[in-house]
Parts: C-alpha cells; structure tokens; sequence
C-alpha cells in the first residue's frame, strides 16, 4: 500500500471533523448563514474568495449544482470570505480542544504539526485549485491548528487530484457516486441523501454506466466497473504522493504513527462517524 493511501484516513480524519461537529454550524449562524449546507459550501471555498457557484460546483465536482446554487452567491451578501474563515479555524480550535483534550498541547502534537507543515508545503500548485487557494492562506500559530491546516491542505491536494482522475475517466458526479457505493465502501443511503442527487439522476447515471459496461442489470459493478474504479483509486493515489516523497520515507511513518492516535481519538469521540459521506475509514 502506497504512503498516499496509508496517510488518508489520519489526515482526512484530522482535518474531517470540521463537517460533523456542532462547534461549526453555531459559528456559522452566528456570521448570519443560514442552514448548514450554506456554511458547508461557503466555509470550504472562502479561501477562493466570493466564488461563483460555477467555480465551486466544478471544484468540489459531486455535489447536485443546485445544493451549490441554495448557498452561494447568497452567502458573500451575508459574510465575508475572510470572517467565514476565522469562524472556521474557531471552530476547529473549539473542537480539537474538546474532542482529543490530551492531545492539544502535546509534544507529539507539535512534532506532528513540523512534520505535516513540511509534507504540505511541497507540492507544486498546478492544477491544484482548491490546494493552491488554501497554500495562500496565513499559517496559524498553535501546533494543533498548524496540524489541523496542514491537514486541510494534504486533503485537498489529494481531493483535486481525485477529481482530476475521477474526470480523466470520464465519470461526472453523479456516476462517481453510484460506482463508489457499488464498491461496498459508503451505503448509497448516506452519499445520495446528503449530495441531493434524486432517484431519477441517480436511476439515469445507473443506466449510463450499464451502457458504458461498468454495471451489472442488477446494479452491481462488472469486471470493467471493477478496474476501472481501482484504476481511479490508484491514479488518485498516485497523484497524492508528493507529499510524501518530499517527506520521505521516515519522516511519513514518524507523521502517520504521531497522527494515527490523534485520529481515532477523534473518530471515538464522535468526531467523524462512520460510515460517512467522505468515505474515508476509521484509522
């Protein structure tokens, strides 16, 4: 297994928690935004500015463009993209401090934090929207949220690289969904629900596949589904790598067996639960 797909689930999760803890929404609402797939939507792209629904609909790439178009550009009328941000570091700061208490502060915390800082600061920008915006963005100053931005950069570089393979073979968002679910890796009932794809875009996308020789008449991925999924998988994979080759080799299983801990502390204080519509696994 490569460094790339070892390192996902402790950065993901790390970095993740920022979705499904309650400390973001209420800060969110206190900036005016209202529901919480507007602060979802405005608090993941701020660090590309105002942006358009277009812009966002194509980085983000699987969510149903009119989720997109409920939140945005509504919500730059409401706050800025700079006091979306600083509500969303507060609220990872909050969290973090109540989710794994004996970690925040810790010397394996501020190790961490040197080590992903420096896998995070190598890659080059190209290509790498979402990525590339976030690199512009002031480092905190804290270990756990040095950790925590570190992390939020490693996952995004990987998320463009993702929507780059993702798009290379020819699947759109909705496709991308139902061939991830047939995998067996997040129940259709968590993704469809919670991207707002309906039965009938999801129906349509199920026989756009079967013609493409990707899926079964039952629903089920044949054998060309099959590769061509891991085929994404490790395209994805190979994407992300940067990082980590920067790193190298001792430094990443330094980063993964400082993080690892930190991250299932959170998954079990309820930080991410799983399954989830990321899809990322438990540590």
């Amino acid at each position: 297994m490569s460094y790339a797909r070892r390192m996902w689930p402790a950065f993901e999760t790390y970095h993740a928690h920022i979705y499904f803890v309650p400390e973001a929404p209420e800060a969110y609402r206190e900036l005016g935004l209202k529901g919480g797939w507007m602060g979802y939507f405005a608090s993941r792209a701020a660090a590309l500015g105002a942006a358009s629904p277009g812009l966002v609909t194509a980085v983000f790439f699987n969510f149903h463009p009119e989720m997109v178009t409920r939140a945005l550009p509504d919500a730059w009328a409401l706050a800025s993209p700079d006091d979306v941000l600083a509500a969303r570091l507060r609220s990872a700061d909050a969290a973090l401090r109540r989710l794994i208490p004996d970690h925040v502060g810790s010397p394996e915390e501020a190790e961490a934090a040197d080590l992903a800082r420096a896998a995070a600061e190598a890659p080059a920008l190209a290509g790498r929207p979402l990525f590339g915006a976030l690199r512009s963005l002031p480092w905190p100053e804290e270990p756990h949220l040095v950790l925590w931005h570190a992390c939020t950069l490693l996952r995004e570089h990987r998320g463009d690289g993702h929507v780059a393979a993702l798009t290379a073979a020819g699947l759109d968002g909705c496709e991308a969904h139902v061939t991830v679910t047939a995998t067996g890796a997040v129940p259709r009932e968590t993704l469809q629900a919670n991207r707002r794809w309906s039965d009938d875009e999801w129906a349509a996308a199920e026989d756009r596949l079967r013609r493409r020789g990707w899926l079964d008449a039952g629903g089920a991925l044949t054998d060309a589904g099959r590769a061509g999924r891991a085929e994404v998988e490790a395209r994805t994979d190979e994407l992300a790598e940067e990082p980590w080759r920067a790193l190298g080799a001792e430094r990443t299983a330094r980063l993964l067996e400082l993080l690892t801990p930190m991250a299932r502390a959170i998954n079990d204080a309820g930080g991410v639960p799983v399954p989830n519509p990321v899809g990322v696994p438990a540590p």
